[in-house]
């Protein structure tokens, strides 16, 4: 008995030791480290505004001056050595500022707040200069007016919201509507009518492949793609090379010039989106259709419920918060899509989107327009995400 009691470790003993090589966690470093976290988010701010206000562009590069060689190597590279160069040196310095941060954290000195600041630290910065502030100065050029060289000229007001709201760009905001509405409730009914289908087949992965494949190509491609799938009637005598037109022909029906007869180009751009966000909406229902627990589906057919009661009585309400997430998420890519409109749509104003005329206003610099079309679409987004986030809460208050 009297050995057990000389073996057993005393309640000080049994403590774990504390490392004497630790600095306190109230180290002067890590406020130091912010500190200059914070100095260079100031920096990267009056760099990128300061350039603004005389025309030129902003950080790092003006393409106003004659650049240096090295400047115009790294950001203007036209040979195959440069362009291997800025690749080598973009990799270096990315490799060498990672080895810095770990060999830092892995000190046994370091306090935590300077573990936090290496991680946290590079990404506070470009969230803060790349997101924010872009966010902020978008806001603030809204108010603005430009020259032809891009310089701002002062402030006038609502004027460039009173230009997105005239009546010349009426049909963006109409085609706009259209892309937000149609474009998720299309997408994500095929795609859940399809995930049910092929759910628990024989070839159910190469069925779900197929159906992918548009949602892993480009979206410059894909309109490529169905570029030459509505191209215009071939002339009379001539065999129809466009897809659409042909299976028009087949049936005797009358060629269509798709894209640009209104509205007509509209809903045909829609049909590319909606086959393209298909496969994603597909993916993400049919893993929330295998996720409903068996013992649901088996009670509810015990009770009786088959077919379309079982479906729409059961298995859908237990995968609406998924539902929710895919409209909103289709919803908020479609009112962003750009690509397909620039390159199918031929840039006809009958056919333009806010993200291309947001474009369009950059291209002939009335940065003050730009700004103001993409406030538009900031608005129009965030009651959408709002509502995603509440759903998604009630689907969690609901578990």
């Amino acid at each position: 008995m009297t050995e057990v009691q000389d073996r057993a470790p005393s309640p000080v003993q049994a403590q774990a030791p504390r490392p004497a090589n630790k600095l306190k966690e109230t180290s002067w470093v890590a406020p130091v480290i912010w500190g200059v976290i914070g100095l260079v988010i100031i920096g990267g701010i009056w760099l990128s505004w300061s350039p603004l206000k005389q025309g030129a562009s902003p950080l790092l590069y003006n393409n106003q001056d004659d650049p240096g060689w090295i400047s115009r190597m790294l950001f203007q590279p036209t040979t195959l050595g440069q362009k291997l160069l800025v690749m080598v040196v973009a990799i270096a310095l990315f490799l060498a500022i990672m080895g810095l941060i770990l060999w830092l954290i892995d000190r046994p000195k370091i306090p935590t707040g300077v573990v936090l600041a290496g991680f946290l630290g590079p990404v506070v910065i470009f969230l803060s200069i790349g997101l924010l502030w872009s966010a902020i100065k978008t806001v603030i050029q809204s108010f603005q007016k430009f020259d032809d060289a891009g310089a701002a000229n002062g402030f006038v007001g609502l004027d460039n919201y009173a230009k997105v709201f005239s009546g010349q760009n009426t049909q963006v905001l109409i085609n706009s509507v259209l892309w937000i509405f149609l474009v998720p409730l299309f997408a994500v009914a095929f795609g859940l009518l399809y995930a049910v289908l092929v759910d628990r087949t024989r070839f159910e992965a190469v069925a779900k492949s197929l159906i992918f494949l548009p949602t892993a190509i480009s979206m410059v491609a894909s309109g490529i793609i169905w570029r030459y799938v509505y191209l215009a009637p071939a002339p009379s005598g001539k065999d129809q090379i466009g897809l659409a037109n042909a299976l028009v022909d087949l049936v005797g029906g009358t060629p269509q010039n798709w894209i640009t007869k209104a509205p007509l180009g509209t809903f045909a751009l829609i049909i590319v989106m909606v086959w393209i966000q298909t496969g994603f909406a597909m993916t993400v229902l049919s893993a929330a259709l295998k996720a409903v627990p068996d013992d649901i589906i088996e009670a509810a057919r015990i009770d009786g419920a088959t077919g379309p009661r079982l479906f729409f009585s059961v298995m859908l309400p237990s995968i609406r918060p998924t539902v929710v997430v895919v409209l909103t998420t289709v919803a908020i890519a479609s009112l962003k899509t750009f690509d397909i409109v620039n390159v199918m749509g031929g840039n006809l104003p009958k056919n333009n989107i806010l993200a291309n005329a947001f474009y369009n206003a950059l291209v002939v610099r009335q940065n003050g327009l730009a700004g103001a079309f993409a406030v538009v679409i900031f608005i129009i987004v965030t009651p959408v995400i709002i509502f995603n986030v509440r759903q998604m809460k009630k689907a969690e208050e609901n578990r």
